[in-house]
């Protein structure tokens, strides 16, 4: 059986990390049973969650993740996309990843109030003396991935302003459609769905979440996915 690697619910989320959510959302649209494992980050092949091992062979990353289910098991998470349908997805799927998950990023770890609500409880478990050295030194590495990304270079009006020009290309997009693409879901939705949640979190009070809430479209996508595939 397959086992995925995850961080553990947390902030109301299936998983704070929405890539983590995306992987348990392409098993379950794939069908695959699988279980999961919390942890398991010291052992991750590229330093990250989530992985699977699949029968003693380990693979890294959401999307080489989905590869493989698609190799191996022969699924086409795709099927019925045409060529120029399967490029829009894509476009899109690496607009969530690549850049809305740092506006993310930057909204929790760098919001004090926010960290406080969300990421410092990865902290607990440092001993009370060591904490906030800890703590201080990990929010530092955050910031400095951050803006050798990019994203934190810009104010937080300018990273707020692209933030919402995605979530606004993704609703429109999304449309009146049941699922992203069409009628039927696709690979995108794992991504999409996951993100939706991440975006919509009550947890955090973030002017992102305001901007995904304006679009009753995503918020009544993130319902019908929850219902299907949460």
């Amino acid at each position: 059986m397959i086992t995925l690697y995850t961080f553990g619910p947390a902030f109301g989320l299936p998983d704070p990390s929405p890539f983590v959510t995306k992987a348990a959302t392409l098993l379950k649209m794939a069908a695959l049973p699988y279980r999961t494992e919390i942890g398991g980050l010291s052992r991750a092949p590229k330093g990250k969650l989530p992985y699977i091992d699949d029968d003693g062979e380990r693979i890294a990353d959401s999307t080489f993740i989905r590869w493989h289910i698609e190799k191996k098991y022969r699924f086409d998470f795709d099927r019925g996309l045409n060529g120029e349908q399967r490029a829009v997805a894509w476009a899109f799927e690496k607009m969530a990843e690549d850049h809305l998950y740092w506006a993310l990023v930057d909204a929790r770890w760098t919001d004090d109030a926010n960290f406080q609500k969300g990421p410092a409880v990865f902290f607990h478990k440092v001993p009370a003396p060591l904490r906030p050295i800890v703590t201080a030194a990990i929010r530092r590495q955050v910031r400095n991935r951050l803006r050798a990304h990019g994203m934190g270079r810009h104010s937080p009006a300018e990273i707020l302003a692209l933030a919402t020009r995605s979530i606004d290309s993704i609703a429109d997009y999304l449309s009146d459609k049941p699922f992203f693409m069409g009628p039927a879901p696709s690979g995108i939705d794992a991504t999409i769905f996951a993100f939706a949640l991440s975006l919509l979190c009550p947890i955090f009070d973030t002017p992102l979440r305001t901007a995904a809430e304006r679009r009753n479209n995503f918020k009544s996508y993130a319902e019908r996915m929850t219902q299907r595939f949460g």
